[in-house]
């Protein structure tokens, strides 16, 4: 099993912040802009693991070279059931320096974006003010 399945499989918070490299980008499937930074990545992950329910790796899928992964899963938000993909590029030291998630279907996508959109107050604290 893959380093960074097993650490969200594991709730382990510290062990997928410890994956990230510095200069992360992370692309959210309900905001415009991607998040730049391993503070602000680690502090979106954290909240999506308590919003997430019933959370399932069912897929993963790797490039030949170890660089590329795609990690498919299954969760709840809010009462609405979503199907996503994690889409992990791994830079030349075994960190992630992209991170682009995608979910659907559209019900999801929305009941996600109103919970992460209650925590963000808390995410930006966590990340250090980050906006």
């Amino acid at each position: 099993m893959h380093p960074f399945r097993k650490a969200v499989e594991a709730g382990d918070k510290a062990a997928v912040a410890d994956l990230l490299a510095e200069n992360v980008v992370f692309t959210s499937p309900v905001a415009f802009k991607p998040y730049p930074g391993k503070a602000i990545t680690a502090a979106i992950l954290g909240a999506v693991s308590e919003v997430f329910e019933d959370f399932t790796y069912i897929r993963e899928i790797a490039n030949p070279d170890g660089r590329d992964h795609a990690f498919v899963f299954t969760a709840t938000v809010d009462g609405k059931h979503l199907t996503g993909c994690d889409f992990l590029h791994f830079d030349e030291d075994g960190k992630i320096d992209d991170f682009m998630v995608m979910v659907r279907p559209l019900s999801g996508a929305k009941a996600l974006a109103e919970a992460m959109g209650a925590k963000f107050q808390e995410i930006a604290r966590e990340a250090g003010g980050h906006e």
